[in-house]
C-alpha cells in the first residue's frame, strides 16, 4: 500500500487493527481491518473524490487545525452526525506492504459529502456519482462485495491475538519484541486458516528461533545485550497461570532491520515449514503449501 511512506502526524501505530484484506479494485486500494471495518486508504478515497491524494493528505495531517476552518468543520459536523469522535481521520497501522492508513467508512462518507456537494471543484460530478453509489448500497456491503469479503471471517483466532496484542502494547521505547514484530506474518497465518490459541504460539517458534540466531552470531556484541521482559497471556489462556514469571527476551531496535530480514529469509524458509507440518499431524491445519505461499516475500533482481 502507498501508505507507509506517508508522515504519521502523530497518529499513533494501532496493531490492535491490522488488515485482513487488502485489494485494489480499478485503481482504488480498498480493505478490511480484523473488526470487520472496511476502509479505503489515502489514494483510494482521493480517488473515489475526485480529487489528487495530497488533498486528502493536507486534511488528514493536519485535521487539529483542519477542523476549526470551514472546509474542516463541515467534515466533522457530517463525522459527528455519523456518530464519530472525530479524533482522528484514519486508522494508522500496518498491512502486507507496509504501513496502512485506513480511512473507515464514516470518514469516507463524511469527506466524499464535502467533495460532492460543498467544494468548488470542476470534477465534483465523480464525487457525487460514488456517494450516490455508496448512499444506495451502504459503505460497508459496497467493500465487502469488491473484497468478497464475510462478517464471519472474523474469526476466534483474531479475537485471541487481538486481546494478546492489547496486553502487551508497552514496551521500551528503544526496544522490540518478536511477538509485535512478527504481525505481518500473522496476518497471512491467520488468514489462511492457522488456529491461534493457547495450543498454537507462533511467537514461540519464532521467538526461540530468533535467540538461537542471535547468540550464534554474537549480535551482542555488534548492538546492545537483550534483556528480559513482562509478557501476559489473557486469561482464556493456560498460560495465564504463570503470567507473574513469564519474561521473554526483548531486543534493542538498532537490531530490528536484521530481524525482519531474517525472519523472511531465515525463518519463513528454514523454521516455519517444520512447525507447520508439526500443527497438520495433530490436525489443526490442512494445507501447508498455501500458507507458506502467503509469507513469501520477492527479491530484488539483481543488478547487471
Amino acid at each position: 500500500m502507498d501508505n507507509k511512506r506517508i508522515p504519521s502526524s502523530g497518529v499513533q501505530l494501532n496493531l490492535t487493527l491490522v488488515p485482513v484484506r487488502e485489494v485494489e479494485i480499478d485503481g482504488i486500494q480498498m480493505g478490511i481491518l480484523s473488526d470487520g471495518s472496511p476502509y479505503l486508504n489515502m489514494r483510494g478515497l482521493a480517488t473515489m473524490c475526485g480529487v489528487v491524494p495530497s488533498a486528502i493528505q493536507a486534511i488528514a495531517s493536519n485535521w487539529e487545525s483542519e477542523k476549526l476552518k470551514p472546509r474542516g468543520r463541515k467534515i466533522l459536523e457530517a463525522l459527528i452526525t455519523q456518530g464519530h469522535s472525530g479524533e482522528s481521520l484514519y486508522i494508522r497501522t500496518r498491512g502486507v506492504g507496509g504501513e496502512v492508513h485506513a480511512y473507515t467508512g464514516e470518514v469516507c462518507m463524511a469527506v466524499l459529502e464535502y467533495y460532492a456537494f460543498d467544494a468548488s471543484q470542476s470534477n465534483a460530478e465523480t464525487a457525487r456519482n460514488n456517494y450516490r453509489i455508496l448512499a444506495r448500497d451502504s459503505f460497508k456491503r459496497f467493500i465487502y462485495s469488491k473484497t468478497g469479503y464475510h462478517e464471519n471471517q472474523i474469526t476466534q483466532s483474531w479475537i485471541n491475538y487481538q486481546e494478546r496484542i492489547l496486553l502487551n502494547d508497552q514496551l521500551p521505547y528503544d526496544y522490540f519484541s518478536v511477538f509485535r514484530e512478527i504481525a505481518d506474518l500473522m496476518v497471512h497465518l491467520v488468514n489462511g486458516g492457522l488456529p491461534v490459541n493457547d495450543h498454537t504460539v507462533p511467537d514461540g517458534s519464532v521467538g526461540g528461533a530468533w535467540g538461537k540466531y542471535w547468540s550464534a552470531n554474537e549480535m551482542e556484541e555488534k548492538y546492545r545485550p537483550r534483556v528480559k521482559f513482562s509478557h501476559r497471556y489473557p486469561d482464556s489462556y493456560r498460560q495465564a497461570a504463570a503470567n507473574s514469571f513469564i519474561k521473554p527476551w526483548i531486543y534493542p531496535i538498532e537490531a530490528l532491520g536484521d530481524f525482519r530480514k531474517w525472519l523472511y529469509a531465515t525463518y519463513a524458509v528454514e523454521n516455519l515449514p517444520a512447525y507447520l507440518e508439526r500443527k497438520k499431524k495433530k490436525g489443526e491445519i490442512e494445507d501447508i503449501e498455501s500458507l507458506l505461499e502467503a509469507v513469501r516475500r520477492p527479491e530484488l533482481p539483481s543488478p547487471h
